[in-house]
């Protein structure tokens, strides 16, 4: 394989970053109620062999914890990591999946939250997507059962919102992707950057606040920023609507402004049909709304997944093959950690921690916390910071991590 080159080092990337700008005992918790002192870094640690774990864990009768994720069709990251964790724990584990069209049926996504909870047996739920009307389904839960722990992850609710209600939420730091995509693209070649995105997704604080990043940014880097309205796939015509959109977009703006032109767009649906254009077209790629080497790359580029469904070096391995075969080098770039497969994966052995008594008899302890989201990034060094409010204030349960950029040279 090509050399990788892992460029933008965090160190300087967060030299500019905003300040942060983007919670037992084994059978009943209470909710957050810690001042926890905040960390730059989590410290590093080794992820346990699944076969010992599932020797050595408490039985799976004691507890159970939920995952509910969206279905394949928007991305199957989420689903895939919660069908790897039912693997690992067995009958520990229960999924659930919310409805592609969440936006017009909330009342399916809290019936399917308040079914998963109705079993005395689950005390924890963990989400990835946290979508919209999560926080109304906390809150449903909560009248009968208020014990439950909940960990968001990917959140499509603003943090005044959310943050109140999950007593744990995990995201990226998208206002700091806003800093650190725009020198990225200028090192690969970008004059242009195309951001799609629409109404919905424009009325979230963290995708406006990386949205002004992208422009500030852009603006010192030399590249123009050109938005484009694109279908909402939740609206009428969903996804399929969306990715036929994109598809026929591509050309034409390349066709506009050249192949030194990268794209982004805020949603995860796009993603497949934008790597594939990209790739056809020759233009630029730089990262994912949701990064993941693992995120509509193995779908947009025909990568043969059978048997390696969460391993990350054959991942970057195919990909590397596929842009040495398309003659993308260094046009093309991601991060090498899957963060809502680690979101989920984390989520889990987090609660896991907390129902085990491991936490110091609260549900959010903020170094435990640290050390799992590090244990299952692996090698990769993870950057992790609270969200910080438009006041200044630090939120204790909201954490927003960044990785290095993968670039296939």
């Amino acid at each position: 394989m090509k050399k990788r080159l892992l460029s933008l080092t965090l160190a300087a990337a967060m030299a500019f970053s905003l300040a942060g700008c983007r919670s037992a005992e084994p059978a009943a918790t209470e909710a957050p109620t810690t001042n926890a002192a905040p960390a730059t870094t989590a410290a590093e640690g080794g992820e346990t062999d699944a076969a010992e774990e599932t020797e050595t864990e408490a039985p799976a009768a004691d507890f159970k914890i939920g995952i509910i994720t969206g279905t394949a069709s928007q991305g199957d990251e989420e689903i895939t990591q919660a069908n790897k964790m039912k693997e690992k724990y067995g009958d520990m584990i229960v999924t659930s999946t919310y409805p592609d069209n969440f936006s017009t049926e909330t009342e399916t996504v809290i019936s399917n939250a308040v079914a998963m909870a109705s079993d005395p047996a689950v005390k924890a739920i963990v989400w990835c997507q946290a979508i919209p009307g999560t926080a109304a389904a906390i809150d449903k839960v909560r009248e009968t059962r208020p014990d439950m722990i909940f960990i968001a992850g990917t959140p499509g609710e603003d943090p005044g919102v959310i943050n109140p209600k999950a007593d744990i939420v995990l995201q990226v730091d998208e206002p700091g992707c806003g800093i650190v995509i725009p020198p990225q693209a200028k090192a690969q070649g970008a004059k242009t950057m195309i951001h799609y995105s629409f109404p919905r997704h424009m009325s979230y604080a963290l995708i406006v606040a990386r949205h002004e990043n992208l422009k500030k940014y852009c603006a010192e880097n030399g590249i123009e920023l050109v938005d484009v309205t694109a279908p909402d796939p939740t609206g009428d015509s969903g996804i399929t609507g969306a990715q036929q959109f994109i598809l026929e977009d591509v050309p034409r703006q390349i066709e506009k402004y050249g192949k030194d032109t990268v794209f982004f767009t805020t949603n995860c649906g796009m993603q497949e049909p934008l790597i594939r254009s990209v790739f056809e077209q020759g233009a630029i790629y730089s990262l994912q709304c949701c990064p993941s080497p693992f995120h509509a790359f193995p779908a947009a580029l025909n990568i043969d997944m059978a048997g390696h469904e969460a391993d990350v070096d054959y991942m970057l391995d195919q990909l590397q093959a596929k842009v040495d075969e398309a003659g993308m080098n260094g046009r093309v770039s991601t991060w090498g950690v899957p963060c809502n497969m680690l979101f989920v994966e984390a989520g889990v052995e987090y609660a896991k921690k907390v129902l085990e008594g491991q936490t110091n008899g609260v549900v959010l302890d903020d170094q435990v916390l640290r050390d799992t989201l590090q244990e299952c990034a692996g090698e990769i060094q993870m950057t992790i910071d609270n969200y910080v409010d438009d006041s200044g204030n630090a939120k204790d349960n909201h954490y927003l991590v960044m990785a290095d950029f993968v670039t296939f040279e």
